[in-house]
């Protein structure tokens, strides 16, 4: 059963089973379709619009975070189509949500108001990290791209000496980033993964960097936008999910807009009390035509849309999950950059793998199951199959299991 009332609260908002909210956030996430049906390109864009954003992250222990969130979702998916998408369709351009993510082109006038937002709060940031004159060097760099064309950050690097601002980055460097994160360059494309700036004009489609739209409008969109692809969230995961609005913000669109939303309550997967949260109403009328995720055992990103609220994720899917790069080696419980591996609608396990391209191996040195998690031979066959496409969507060669990679 998949609704029923809440007993926590007298005045009876709808309940929300522990299943039917895994199976939403499944679906919302793209991971309920069909993974090996040959995509489009028009039908990744759609994916990526569902998401509604995608995280660029440099880390490329098995492939870079961007592309393994499109192959989880869909085994067809090969590298070269997403830069496709960026550079040539223009279809999408690379900016923030809470960290660098590639965005549909389609909200770029929403993004505006975060450019203005960014102005206010790097302008005077940046002029007391690198000095007074560091507005005069954003022109100077700005009026460089407008004359000579697209610029990496390294083209400034043997003029420039190392700055003791911050991070240590030369003052064009910042500069290049602040004129990014405030609109008037854009990403055209990466060389390996280092950004090329151009001009906005010159990137991003006039259809959409012509548009503007005035706050309110602003406002119950990302609201809007948010909510449809959390499926149920709380004020915080509204406000969270794009990074682009302020709290008081989705509290004054919450209060306006409560006609249009209902309140539920989503069951724990320990069983402690349900969280409260904002739907829309016709989250509850398609509850019974819920997909049933696909069986077949997936290696996510650490960076996956479905993970990325880290409390949300052990609530509903009993799964306690941290990245710990940033983590002494001594201190590790499981390693570096371990990854979560999902079958059906259950986090089974974790696993520490790596391509090795130097080698041109895939190697696999340890898989932890979940608490109550049987290493049944089927699991064990569905997670080889995984690796073995993994290994083919790196290009590696051959995959090198360690001896003891099954932590029994």
């Amino acid at each position: 059963m998949f609704l029923r009332p809440s007993g926590y609260f007298p005045c009876m908002i709808p309940l929300i089973s522990n299943r039917a909210a895994r199976r939403i956030l499944i679906d919302h996430q793209a991971l309920s379709d069909p993974p090996h049906r040959a995509q489009t390109p028009a039908e990744l864009q759609a994916v990526i619009t569902r998401l509604g954003y995608v995280q660029v992250d440099s880390i490329a222990i098995v492939e870079r975070a961007h592309h393994q969130i499109l192959f989880a979702r869909n085994k067809t998916y090969r590298q070269k189509q997403l830069h496709q998408l960026i550079e040539r369709d223009r279809s999408l351009f690379e900016h923030w949500t809470h960290d660098a993510s590639v965005i549909p082109v389609a909200f770029f006038p929403y993004w505006k108001h975060r450019f203005i937002r960014e102005k206010t709060r790097l302008a005077q940031r940046r002029s007391a990290q690198f000095g007074s004159d560091f507005m005069q060097t954003t022109n100077a760099v700005l009026q460089r791209i407008h004359d000579n064309g697209p610029v990496m950050a390294r083209d400034f690097e043997a003029r420039d000496k190392p700055s003791t601002g911050w991070w240590d980055w030369h003052p064009s460097k910042a500069a290049l980033e602040y004129l990014w994160r405030t609109g008037a360059l854009q990403i055209a494309r990466r060389e390996g993964f280092q950004k090329v700036y151009d001009l906005t004009e010159r990137v991003i489609p006039a259809e959409y960097r012509d548009r503007t739209v005035d706050h309110d409008t602003f406002v119950d969109w990302a609201c809007s936008a948010a909510l449809l692809r959390l499926g149920f969230g709380t004020r915080g995961q509204i406000a969270a999910f794009f990074q682009i609005l302020s709290p008081a913000e989705v509290e004054h669109w919450i209060t306006a807009n409560r006609s249009r939303l209902v309140e539920v309550h989503i069951e724990s997967a320990d069983g402690s009390k349900p969280r409260a949260a904002f739907a829309f109403p016709d989250l509850l009328d398609r509850l019974d035509q819920l997909p049933e995720p696909p069986t077949r055992v997936r290696v996510l990103s650490p960076f996956d849309p479905l993970l990325r609220d880290r409390a949300r994720t052990e609530r509903i899917f009993d799964f306690h999950y941290r990245i710990e790069v940033f983590v002494p080696e001594v201190k590790r419980q499981y390693g570096y950059y371990v990854f979560p591996v999902m079958r059906g609608d259950t986090m089974v396990g974790r696993i520490d793998m790596k391509a090795d391209r130097p080698n041109s191996v895939m190697s696999v040195r340890r898989f932890w199951p979940e608490g109550g998690t049987r290493l049944s031979k089927g699991l064990i066959a569905g997670l080889e199959a995984e690796i073995e496409r993994l290994r083919r969507f790196t290009g590696v060669e051959h995959t090198l299991y360690a001896s003891d990679w099954l932590a029994i």
